[in-house]
């Protein structure tokens, strides 16, 4: 058998987890000596409140290998194989964490997959993987298939203000003064490496829905074989656009809607949407 195990920035909740037969190892959120499961223990509702309350920004951190060895070595045990499909290992350790407990664990039937991604966009690898599972694909295949996958996978966002990913280290201080001018709306989105940016700045959010949009364009399109997931920090009415652009717009079905977490709405602060999705083309100079 095939487990599929991801973190909890891909953000699925408790539910959707079990129905799709997903493990999920949590990251961690800490309000000073507070600590919380991201996920688990803290309600999303509560913790923006705290978000906002607080002076200091809350700090995140990566799964310990032991979190991931005990799925490891229960895997060994039955026999069985276990694909990880983890956030981005250039905004967190968490694959590191992975492949230390890999090594512990003494068994070969272990695969790290890197999604270069987080929150929609991870989901919607793991989606994939899932899929690939009940396809009846091999372990192998499936890797393959998520590693050429993810040369197509985009994630765009805008957030209301750049000072809560400054703060935790994921923007430059200069790219945070760029986006903090009068008005701008940052658009953000993750690089072919996973790698976080400002791809473009708008004035208000009807400019960065603009933005995204021709985004969307220039990488051609979203393909439609696959599903889009929005998803919003807070208050779910920034979706509403996204969603309009997705099935008005491109004639596409209607996006899953998604509510980010604590880790990930953490650095991105309230008021934040975006959207995931496959495009039809690679990253550039991405081969397939």
């Amino acid at each position: 058998m095939i487990r599929i195990l991801t973190d909890s920035t891909a953000d699925f909740s408790m539910a959707d987890a079990a129905a799709l037969g997903v493990a999920v190892v949590p990251l961690t959120v800490s309000f000073g000596d507070a600590h919380y499961q991201d996920g688990i223990d803290l309600p999303l509702e509560r913790f923006y409140d705290m978000l906002a309350a607080a002076d200091k920004l809350p700090t995140t951190s990566q799964p310990s290998p032991e979190l991931f060895l005990s799925h490891f070595l229960a895997a060994k045990a039955a026999g069985d194989t276990v694909i990880c499909v983890l956030l981005s290992a250039a905004l967190s350790g968490t694959c590191q964490s992975a492949e230390i407990a890999k090594e512990e664990a003494e068994y070969d039937n272990i695969y790290i997959v890197d999604s270069r991604s987080a929150t929609l966009g991870l989901q919607l690898l793991v989606r994939r993987a899932v899929q690939r599972v009940a396809e009846g694909f091999s372990a192998m295949d499936i890797v393959a298939d998520l590693e050429t996958a993810r040369t197509h996978l985009r994630l765009y966002a805008v957030v209301d203000t750049l000072k809560y990913l400054h703060k935790g280290g994921r923007l430059s201080g200069a790219v945070a003064i760029a986006g903090g001018l009068l008005g701008i709306k940052p658009v953000l989105s993750l690089d072919a490496r996973g790698k976080l940016g400002m791809v473009d700045k708008a004035r208000g959010m009807p400019g960065a829905y603009v933005a995204i949009f021709k985004g969307i364009d220039r990488c051609g399109g979203i393909d439609e074989a696959w599903p889009v997931v929005v998803g919003y920090s807070g208050s779910p009415k920034g979706v509403g656009p996204f969603a309009c652009y997705v099935t008005q717009n491109l004639h596409l079905q209607k996006p899953m809607v998604q509510a980010i977490g604590t880790v990930i709405g953490t650095h991105a602060g309230p008021g934040a949407c975006g959207i995931a999705f496959f495009a039809n083309e690679p990253f550039p100079g991405e081969t397939e």
